[in-house]
């Protein structure tokens, strides 16, 4: 097998598990919703209720396609295409696993491994926010309009705050390489006491208020609950997506949870040592490279659905922001201890050396 037909393959497979995961993230967040609240959540299409992801994206498709008399009708389409394709390139630059040996050739399990991954992903999102900007816009409705303004600002805002947390882990490792900084995660020792727990050396122990900054900032950016203000769903109008309605505001709703998957996906590669996991170098000795790459596919993919049952679990506990201290978090919190966090790190650096 050649590389290029491996790397068609990879995306195939990237695309089909983004959009799986992003599906039954819709299935889970019920039933979550319905173990905290005490109750059954979705039980009637198909076992356990299965099947309820294809029921609503069934209804979707077969949903009225209404589009304002008034509406600009190129960008009122192109507004939720372009969040979900955004959605779906950031996955191809993030190392989903640490390699397969195939007819004796090693290949690696990503897309794209360019330099500068953590800026292709920071662009990326940044761009999101033309999608609902657009799609505000483009509806010819004055509170899809303010809807989407008050989108764009909060995302913007919590994309600095984002920003310095990710310097951290940036002078940490010296690279803005995702496969790099994945690496730097597998061997050394755990707080220099336990040199062989190898794939632990995770920079979750090292900078915990980076993390913390960037959970926070992902949850906003991610328009995620408590955060959640640039739709309000639980309000008469739905703030940008007010006008949209079929598959045109399904492309809206599976950008967001496609973009909750690869959040998290971000966080566990910055943070949880990416597709690393205890004793990642003794099975690949012992065990074999392919096998050590299965396993750390699996790895990498339980610490992402952690991830995302916790952004789920936060939803169902904490209460919505007001805007005003949504945006007082933003500015005055995040942005300074981010800030505190990035100059203690490079003290400590020049003191103690990387």
């Amino acid at each position: 097998m050649d590389l290029l037909t491996f790397k068609l393959i990879l995306v195939l497979a990237l695309f089909l598990l983004s959009l799986t995961i992003a599906a039954y993230s819709t299935w889970a967040e019920r039933k979550v919703a319905a173990i905290m609240q005490d109750r059954i959540g979705p039980n009637r299409s198909g076992p356990f209720g299965l099947l309820q992801p294809l029921a609503d994206g069934g209804k979707f498709f077969f949903k009225e396609d209404f589009t304002p008399a008034n509406a600009e009708k190129f960008l009122f389409v192109l507004g939720p295409a372009l969040v979900m394709f955004i959605s779906l390139i950031t996955g191809a630059v993030i190392p989903w696993g640490k390699s397969l040996n195939i007819a004796g050739t090693s290949y690696d399990l990503q897309v794209a491994n360019i330099d500068v991954g953590v800026l292709f992903i920071i662009g990326m999102a940044s761009i999101g926010v033309y999608g609902i900007m657009i799609g505000g816009w483009a509806s010819n409705n004055k509170y899809s309009l303010l809807g989407a303004i008050r989108a764009s600002s909060q995302m913007i805002s919590y994309e600095l705050a984002m920003g310095l947390a990710l310097l951290s882990i940036i002078m940490m490792t010296g690279s803005l390489d995702l496969k790099e900084i994945t690496a730097s995660q597998t061997n050394g020792k755990l707080w220099g006491v336990i040199p062989w727990v190898s794939g632990l050396n995770w920079n979750i122990f090292y900078q915990p208020i980076a993390f913390l900054v960037f959970i926070v900032a992902a949850l906003a950016e991610t328009n995620r609950h408590p955060f959640d203000l640039p739709e309000c769903e639980s309000e008469l109008v739905t703030g940008y997506s007010t006008e949209y309605s079929s598959m045109k505001l399904g492309l809206y709703m599976f950008g967001e949870y496609v973009n909750m998957f690869i959040s998290n996906a971000f966080m566990v590669v910055l943070f949880f040592g990416g597709y690393n996991y205890p004793g990642i170098e003794w099975v690949t000795q012992h065990w074999g490279e392919n096998t050590a790459g299965i396993l750390s596919i699996v790895a990498f993919l339980t610490k992402t659905i952690i991830g995302i049952l916790i952004f789920m679990w936060i939803r169902w506990t904490l209460p919505r922001f007001r805007y005003d201290q949504l945006m007082h978090l933003g500015w005055k919190t995040l942005i300074p201890m981010a800030l505190v966090n990035l100059l203690v790190t490079g003290a400590v650096i020049l003191a103690f050396g990387n």
